[in-house]
Parts: C-alpha cells; structure tokens; sequence
C-alpha cells in the first residue's frame, strides 16, 4: 500500500464525501489557472479536521501545503506530492462585535470589506479588491493602496507545527512588508479579530468605489494571473523597471507580462507553469542587467525547485 493511499483512508474519517479529493486538478483551484493535480486535497469545515490532516502527514512523512484562494500561487505542471488542504469558502463565517469583526481564516477578503461597509465600519477598504482570503492576507501581511492587513489587525489565532492553537496578538505576528511570524514557522491561520472603526456606509463606499476604478482601469483583471509578480524593490516600482526594460507584452508561449500593467504576469490561454517560470526568469535577468535590481518574486512558487 503506497504513503498515499494509506493517508487517504485515514485522512477521509474525518471529512465528509465532498470534502476530500484524490488526484485534484490545482488548475482548478488557482487564480492563475494554472498546475498539475494534488495527491489530496481537503477542505476543512473545522480546525480539528485539519490538525488530524497534519498528524497523518507528519506520520507518513507526506509533504502538506496550506492555501486559501489560490489567488497568489504558481503551481508546478507535474501538479503537488503531497496534500493540499484547502482552507477557502468551507470555513468563512464572520460575526461583528461593536467595531471588531472576528472571522475566520477562509473568508475572502472582498466579502470582508463588504461586510464591514455595510456595517458602517470602516479601515478595509484597500482590501475591497484583492482577490485573497483573509488567512493568506495575514500570512504575507497584503495590502495595497496604502493600506496593510497589520493596519487592522487586533489578533490572530493560529494552530502552530506542533498542533497547538494560539492567538498571537498584532505585535506578536511581527508584520512586515508581505511577510509575518506566522509565515516565518509556517503556522496556520484559524480566526482573526480586526479592530476598525465607525464611519459612514457613504464615505466608506466612496473610497471603494474610487479604488475599484483604479483597479479596474490599471490591472489587468481580465486575464488570469497571481495579482503582482513582483515585491516591489526598495526605492523603485517593479513595473516600471520591467516597463522602463522595454518588457512590456514580452511572452513566453501563453505566458505574458501584461501590456496593461507591466507588474503582472499573466495567463493567455494555455500558460505552463514552465513558462511562467522561464518569464519571471527573463525578466528578472534583464532588469538585474540593466538596472542592477533584484526583483524578488511575490508570487508563491510551490515546488520551485
């Protein structure tokens, strides 16, 4: 009996039929709409269904990824050895206290900001448009606009490598530009409590309603892709060096730097992970030779190696 199909049969108690899947297409589960299939993938509804995922990984030794939405991930064409455990749609309720929202990790981001529009709360309103869930937001600390996830945040309950559930205060997460603790030790975001403030539905949906035009008329959401490919490097705009590098429309097979925001690599119809790869690659190199900045990649690259 291989490692997988051991781990299958154990992992499926603790999940209903629909909630596990063998040979998963990450396709599917990717903005980017792009990768190879999954060993297993699991969507837990429940924060014991997904320590008694880890636990068998960890006693098969099986390699385990943790993601939301898929909205900021590369996934390798030969697809994951290992188990995905999905934490997304299946594990997104959300509840207001006074000016708190404690919600958990799977809920997207763009509903979050809803919610607290409508509630006459106000903070989230950079977050309106990124494609994210809230547990992926606090992984890498996103932001945009101005604004950042450790803005908002009073805490963040996680459940630890060694199975343990902790709630980490803002301070203790350690936030910094796309990068926190948690993403650090490799933790796994459960629930977070964000402290915003009182303000008018009006004034809050006028500030949405301008950054969607902003949104909308510089990146190219009608393509799929993994939102910005690149940090951006101190002192400099990763778009415009690759702009400023003559890149701007630049391919390699389906795979393209946009022409509408050079910022963005994305998928024309058929794109690899191959050769998304090979581009970031390119332009990397070019903007290393003629600039002599390194453009770090803000994508997540599973199985780059």
């Amino acid at each position: 009996m291989s490692k997988y199909v051991e781990a299958a049969k154990r992992i499926e108690q603790f999940y209903e039929k629909d909630e596990m899947r063998l040979d998963a297409p990450m396709s599917d589960h990717t903005s980017f709409k792009i990768g190879g299939p999954a060993k297993i993938l699991t969507q837990p509804r429940q924060p014991e269904q997904i320590r008694e995922t880890l636990n068998v990984c960890r006693d098969l030794n099986l390699p385990f990824y943790i993601i939301g939405n898929g909205s900021n991930l590369l996934v390798p064409d030969h697809g994951i050895d290992g188990v995905v455990v999905k934490i997304s749609d299946a594990f997104d309720d959300a509840r207001i206290e006074g000016t708190k929202i404690i919600a958990k990790s799977g809920i997207l981001l763009s509903r979050l900001a809803n919610l607290a529009m409508n509630n006459d709360l106000g903070g989230l309103e950079f977050a309106s448009g990124i494609p994210g869930t809230l547990g992926g937001a606090i992984f890498m600390n996103a932001g945009a606009y101005g604004g950042e996830m450790k803005d908002v945040v009073e805490s963040v309950t996680i459940l630890t490598q060694e199975g343990e559930i902790v709630t980490l205060e803002n301070e203790a997460c350690e936030f910094g530009y796309r990068s926190s603790a948690i993403q650090r030790c490799g933790s796994i975001v459960l629930e977070v409590t964000l402290n915003l403030e009182s303000r008018s539905y009006a004034d809050i949906k006028e500030v949405v309603d301008d950054l969607t035009v902003k949104r909308t008329s510089k990146q190219p959401l009608d393509l799929p892709s993994a939102g910005s490919t690149f940090k951006r490097p101190e002192g400099h705009y990763a778009g415009k060096l690759i702009d400023d590098a003559g890149l701007r429309g630049i391919r390699v097979g389906d795979a393209q730097v946009s022409e509408k925001h050079c910022g963005f690599v994305v998928n024309r119809g058929k794109a690899t992970s191959a050769e998304v790869m090979e581009l970031i690659s390119l332009v990397q190199k070019v903007v290393k030779d003629k600039f002599d900045v390194t453009l770090e990649p803000e994508v997540r690259l599973f199985g780059e190696e």
